[in-house]
């Protein structure tokens, strides 16, 4: 068991406070978005182990190293023979906390086919992997769930059509009568297909006045409207503005989670939360972002059907483990919440695992974890939990 060194990422929609509120820092004026755990080659955790000394004296010196290093060089040892074999040589899953205070970009996540074939047909044209108009920068897929840790915001997949109708029709905005007009006029795929397919294809210029028009009346009626108002104050003239009235809009509390399978769009709005997710980059834009929005495989890979939702609570189990369920098979979330002189919270599965203390004092093994605090767990290595908090664990769903 190794205590994890995790990197935080600055992005310009990160909260300026949240993450350092948790770790008990003071902040330091830029955005701190995410804090990422795990061994992603962008910004892998990092561990010290023992390495070889260079005399007798000295015997092993500790030395920080990536977890994709330690990963790489004994697998097996590491993930599991099971692991191993399904998903190969690598951390099938990554670990954030996430910090909104701006919104997230509109997107949405190929399946594991659309994936493979959009991946593969890239690099047989030759696009470079780091171009700004590529749209698949792996072979994966990325289901994600995100667990709110605060009151947390955000956009999750279609409404009804005829309920954004009336959201639309309701700002008396003239240039938007077209799609309340599609909207109610055709079935409903047929309608959020061809209402989504006009707002990305409009004539820019046109665009942006209508969405300024329609963020002005958002902020006159507020409401159910004042989400639309706060998004279009970060992102003035952006289409995604409108993109986002024909989503669900849900406000989680803590504990609460959303699960994003393959063709859903969503947004992160505002709040703090752990995020688990497939270990892709693979996301398609569809508004409230600078970056390329590849329409025609946007519109090929979203699921124009109105869903619910699907608010998760965790299901409790005799032993203490709150289990967020999903179909997910890279990864599994599960909460366990402490007592002093409980107990002690079993842990040891054959599967590696990463542990995040977000509350109290927690007791892994050797290791006092205070919040934002976590460690990496090779796969069967026995562990137990103690002391008074809440702790996340992260692993490989059976």
């Amino acid at each position: 068991m190794d205590r994890l060194s995790n990197t935080v990422r600055p992005y310009a929609w990160g909260s300026t406070t949240a993450i350092p509120a948790l770790l008990g820092t003071a902040p330091t004026g830029e955005p701190q978005a995410e804090m990422w755990m795990g061994a992603h080659p962008g910004a892998p955790s990092r561990i010290t182990r023992p390495t070889e000394g260079t005399t007798p004296t000295t015997g092993t010196a500790p030395t920080e190293l990536p977890l994709t290093e330690v990963i790489a060089a004994d697998p097996e040892g590491e993930l599991g023979a099971a692991t191993v074999a399904r998903y190969g040589p690598r951390l099938p899953f990554l670990l954030k906390l996430l910090a909104a205070g701006a919104p997230l970009s509109l997107q949405v996540h190929p399946d594991l086919d659309q994936a493979r074939k959009g991946y593969a047909d890239e690099e047989a044209r030759g696009v470079p992997v780091d171009a700004p108009h590529r749209t698949y920068k792996d072979a994966n897929h990325k289901p994600e769930l995100i667990c709110a840790l605060t009151p947390f915001d955000g956009l999750c997949g279609f409404r009804r059509p005829t309920e954004a109708a009336d959201a639309m029709e309701a700002l008396g905005v003239d240039s938007l009568k077209p799609y309340v007009d599609l909207l109610r006029a055709h079935p409903e795929e047929a309608a959020l297909r061809e209402v989504l397919t006009a707002i990305l294809g409009a004539d820019p210029a046109e665009m942006a006045d209508t969405v300024a028009e329609a963020a002005a009346a958002a902020e006159r009626l507020g409401g159910a409207h004042a989400p639309y108002a706060r998004i279009a104050h970060h992102y003035p003239g952006d289409p995604g503005v409108l993109a986002a009235m024909l989503l669900n809009y849900v406000q989680l509390q803590p504990g609460e989670a959303l699960f994003l399978g393959a063709g859903v769009p969503h947004a992160y709005l505002d709040g703090l939360g752990v995020e688990i997710m497939a270990n892709s980059d693979n996301v398609l834009r569809c508004g409230l972002t600078p970056k390329h929005i590849d329409v025609p495989e946007l519109l090929r890979i979203v699921r124009f059907e109105a869903t619910d939702p699907g608010v998760l609570r965790p299901e409790a189990s005799p032993s203490g483990e709150e289990r967020y369920e999903t179909p997910a098979d890279e990864f599994a979330l599960s909460r366990y919440t402490l007592a002093p002189g409980a107990a002690p919270a079993e842990l040891t599965v054959p599967t590696p695992q990463i542990l995040l203390c977000t509350a109290g004092t927690v007791q892994v093994g050797a290791l006092d974890l205070t919040p934002g605090q976590s460690v990496y767990v090779p796969a069967a290595e026995a562990v137990e939990a103690t002391g008074s908090g809440t702790l996340f664990r992260a692993t490989v769903a059976a």
